[in-house]
């Protein structure tokens, strides 16, 4: 349940029932992390841009490894609603319910190949220890494995993205559209 005002679609007026409609004529769905900003509208939108961006845009990081990110950071935050959504991404590219059940428990315990490895080990440490990372140099195992700073740097991106919305999503209350994501759009 909720732990704020959200306005629902049915009452949505104005600007926000814009952006509504906007959302559903373009994902053909609202999600609740959608709704959880319906008191400042132009958000969604700034927000959505963003998640576009960091996650769809042309990148030496591929999209599955961008949701298997993602999915590591929410576990790490024990952000279900996240999980479920993007473990669900993931495993159109993986095609492996098992496989992204273990990653969502724990990567450590998935055959990963070395860079998908380094890549969660990262996202891990710097969501739980970001302050690590000011005064030590995690990046060099990532360049040893032969990623790109532009690769790095998508990595940096999404983990900062995750740990901004799972945030939103844990603080605001929301819960998971429908029975384990079924095939919703983030």
């Amino acid at each position: 349940m909720a732990r704020i005002e959200i306005v629902d679609e049915a009452n949505a007026q104005g600007r926000l029932k814009e952006i509504y409609d906007n959302l559903k004529g373009s994902r053909g769905q609202l999600a609740e992390v959608h709704k959880a900003q319906s008191l400042r509208p132009e958000s969604i939108v700034k927000h959505m841009d963003l998640y576009m961006e960091i996650m769809y845009s042309k990148s030496e990081l591929t999209r599955a490894q961008r949701e298997m990110i993602a999915v590591v950071v929410s576990s790490a935050n024990g952000c279900e609603y996240c999980q479920v959504h993007h473990a669900s991404a993931l495993n159109k590219y993986w095609k492996n319910d098992q496989e992204v059940e273990k990653l969502r428990k724990d990567f450590n315990n998935v055959d990963l190949s070395p860079v998908d490895h380094s890549l969660c080990v990262f996202a891990e440490h710097l969501t739980h220890h970001p302050q690590d990372h000011e005064h030590q140099n995690y990046i060099e195992p990532l360049k040893e494995k032969g990623l790109s700073d532009s690769a790095i740097l998508d990595c940096i991106l999404v983990v900062a993205y995750f740990n901004f919305v799972n945030r939103i999503v844990l603080s605001t209350g929301i819960e998971i559209e429908g029975s384990k994501g079924d095939g919703f759009k983030y």
